[in-house]
């Protein structure tokens, strides 16, 4: 490179000499036009000139004359070089969304069994409303297992109105049930009471461990005292006929403050300001009067 640069120069101080002694007055230079002699400020444009474009041309022989395997080198370079400086404009913009934006840690799912003894029920008029069931008016609840099937029992009212019951009849696998119909029977002192189902459809199962212990519907009616499941083609349209929310929760007080109206003997058992109810209010009422209050509020 040290030898092109010396060969431009001597071309253009060849020229500006020739332009000084006046003998290339009018003779053509590469690779401009040497001015006349006598205009000087012009000459010294021409010489800047001269040696511009003759580096210009110098460097473009010497790319022509690289070796192919000179130009793959330096291309491969160029990239390798836009490929970094595309990884670090990455690792800033990485570092800086996670500074601005905090990730969040996602805590890991839990099994059924854990989320249900997590789950703390709403407490209403002593009784408790877990939000993630719905109700049936009728005091039997629902939970959507999958699409189309529905784990259904027997709300804290029921079974808290039941007491302590001594047989529990439930349907048979397989048969189809009614949303709003009867579904199973409760027995207490020989006495039945019937309940209707939340939901429609076939029995998919039935909670063999209720049917030998059937103070379990009554002990933990949303858990281990669960009584059928069910398949159901239509439980989306099933669901939108049960109360769920604030409006369970206002069901739950209303029956509450019925029973205070209806039995004032069992006002003593039934909570107040916020507490829990008796597990047996039956108890507190003749037989006669239980089985006539029971079919009122299981709606039978």
């Amino acid at each position: 490179m040290q030898n092109a640069t010396n060969h431009v120069v001597e071309e253009c101080n060849s020229g500006i000499e020739e332009i000084r002694n006046g003998a290339a007055q009018d003779k053509q230079f590469s690779p401009l036009a040497r001015p006349h002699r006598n205009n000087f400020p012009h000459s010294l444009i021409w010489y800047a000139e001269c040696l511009k474009k003759s580096v210009k041309r110098e460097a473009t022989k010497r790319w022509q004359s690289k070796k192919p395997s000179d130009a793959r080198q330096e291309a491969v370079m160029t990239v390798l070089l836009v490929l970094m400086m595309f990884a670090i404009f990455l690792t800033i913009d990485f570092f800086y969304s996670k500074a601005k934006h905090p990730v969040l840690q996602v805590a890991p799912a839990m099994r059924k069994q854990d989320a249900a003894a997590r789950l703390k029920p709403r407490l209403v008029g002593g009784f408790s409303v877990p939000d993630n069931l719905r109700y049936h008016p009728g005091h039997t609840w629902a939970l959507s297992e999958s699409p189309n099937l529905v784990r259904i029992g027997i709300d804290d009212f029921a079974s808290k109105l039941t007491g302590k019951v001594e047989h529990i009849v439930l349907p048979q696998r397989g048969q189809w049930i009614r949303q709003g119909q009867k579904v199973w029977s409760l027995v207490r002192n020989g006495v039945k009471v019937d309940m209707v189902s939340p939901i429609e459809g076939s029995v998919a199962d039935i909670n063999e461990a209720v049917v030998s212990d059937p103070a379990l519907a009554t002990k933990d009616p949303y858990g281990e005292g669960w009584l059928v499941t069910v398949q159901s083609p239509d439980a989306k349209t099933n669901f939108r006929n049960l109360l769920g929310g604030a409006l369970a929760r206002w069901w739950t007080e209303e029956s509450s403050m019925r029973l205070q109206r209806v039995v004032p003997s069992a006002l003593g058992a039934l909570a107040q300001d916020g507490g829990v109810a008796i597990d047996d209010l039956a108890s507190t009422m003749p037989d006669e009067q239980w089985t006539k209050i029971t079919r009122e509020f299981f709606l039978t």
